[in-house]
């Protein structure tokens, strides 16, 4: 959703609200002539008012504010909190997933916004997937060999046999976190690390246990430690540009976390979901290149094209690779082959080459940008590292700040930042925020600081 379309959609939504139901609203160009919009953008809005169902729409006769059901007739749903018990273990990842309120700046976006996307590329790519006489046959359960092939060159040394398609990151860490480990298990993983980590990890019965990371990475000596300990036989990290700390691993630590991973007889699940977003546009060899079947490889197409390209591999040798594919198949049996296809399209395209290039110079200078900023503008807020990839731009908050109280008043105030505490697998470190650049080019980072230096000064 543009943001004209949220603009004129708040509009129309607060005009349906407030009229009586079967009130008729104004034709396409009347509304086209009062808020200042296409006709494309108010027929958008409209539709998204339909789906809500505060609006309907007769053919003939025009739209018309819908009949609101009667709340005497809702049923009662509290019996629902007795039957579900807890609540959700992830509702800091379907907040960070959810596209923010109208009006509000999104400083805290996974996914890169439309100026970033190669639209156009993936519009091609798309029409001549369907073209394709099989385009809606079923695709191969492993995906397609011509993609799997370019996730296996990417990867270092894979194989094809190596490779599984999976519907995105998340989904991938899901499934690699299912194949290697069973509830009550121990997995070990980076502090701060990735929320969705975490919460897959939850969801699937496993006991996160925090080894922090320094400037180079994960602190080996505790890892160590914590493989004794916890008698885990899976660790989970990102070594190159870390969300949220933005952090890549030293050459030595990369080869310590490798030497401790064949000394435990243990599986490392590699994250690499800033493969594409180096600012200079090369990111050190995989740890997958350099292992002899202990890493099990993620690399997903979501961050560097966009928000619905959802594609992603797995990378495993041996055995595991049965009990991926195993677990794989019991969500949702393959990839849509459309979208592996335009996928492949893509990536085989000369486009895409100069698309990366323009995305890592883009995200390079939003960085640049929003570090120059902060240290102008957040006074008492420390930049603890500037990244040289990635979305995040992770901060320590003055003394005795709360960063998730900090977080709820910045998105009154129209900002939407993440507070540090969730990305803790464990105990949080208290006072820390994560910001990004991913959806917000230069002026809205701009203006998203100055709300947020507000905040900060109550």
């Amino acid at each position: 959703m543009t943001a004209a379309v949220g603009r004129v959609a708040a509009a129309l939504r607060k005009r349906a609200l407030a009229a009586r139901p079967g009130e008729r609203l104004p034709s396409v160009r009347a509304l086209t002539a009062a808020h200042g919009a296409s006709p494309v953008t108010v027929s958008r809005a409209l539709a998204l008012l339909q789906e809500e169902g505060l609006i309907e729409a007769r053919v003939g006769s025009g739209t018309f504010v819908a009949e609101r059901p009667s709340e005497a007739a809702a049923p009662d749903l509290a019996w629902q909190h007795v039957a579900l018990g807890a609540g959700p273990p992830s509702e800091d990842l379907v907040a960070l997933v959810t596209e923010p309120a109208p009006g509000v700046l999104p400083l805290s976006s996974g996914y890169a916004d439309a100026s970033l996307q190669p639209t156009r590329a993936l519009a091609t790519a798309m029409a001549r997937a369907l073209r394709a006489p099989d385009a809606w046959a079923r695709a191969p359960v492993a995906g397609l060999p011509e993609l799997r092939a370019w996730f296996a060159r990417r990867a270092g040394g894979a194989d094809l046999q190596d490779v599984l398609l999976v519907g995105g990151g998340q989904a991938a860490l899901r499934t690699a976190f299912q194949a290697t480990a069973r509830p009550g298990d121990a997995i070990l993983m980076e502090s701060p690390t990735y929320l969705g980590a975490t919460a897959a990890a939850r969801a699937l019965g496993l006991t996160p246990v925090a080894v922090p990371c320094d400037g180079e990475g994960l602190r080996t000596d505790l890892l160590e430690e914590a493989f004794a300990r916890s008698g885990a036989k899976v660790l989970y990290c990102q070594p190159a540009f870390s969300n949220p700390a933005g952090v890549s691993m030293s050459e030595r630590r990369r080869a310590e976390v490798l030497d401790l991973a064949r000394r435990n007889y243990a599986f490392i699940i590699e994250d690499d979901y800033a493969a594409d977003l180096a600012y200079a546009g090369r990111t050190p060899p995989t740890l997958f290149s350099r292992s002899e079947g202990h890493v099990i490889y993620v690399r997903s197409l979501t961050k560097s094209v966009a928000p619905s390209m959802r594609v992603a591999a797995l990378c495993a040798r041996g055995p595991v690779m049965r009990q991926l594919r195993a677990s794989r198949v019991l969500d949702d049996f393959f990839v849509a082959r459309p979208l592996q296809a335009a996928a492949l399209e893509l990536v085989s395209s000369s486009a895409f080459p100069r698309h990366l290039a323009r995305l890592q110079r883009a995200l390079g200078e939003r960085m640049g940008h929003l570090c120059g900023k902060v240290q102008e503008r957040l006074h008492g807020v420390e930049i603890l590292v500037a990244p040289e990839g990635g979305y995040s731009l992770w901060l320590r908050l003055p003394a005795g700040m709360d960063d998730v109280a900090l977080a709820g008043r910045a998105l009154r105030a129209g900002v939407a930042v993440s507070a540090g505490a969730p990305w803790y697998p464990t105990m949080p470190v208290p006072g820390h925020l994560r910001l990004s650049v991913a959806g917000a080019p230069v002026e809205v980072l701009d203006a998203g600081l100055e709300r947020l230096a507000a905040v900060i000064r109550l």
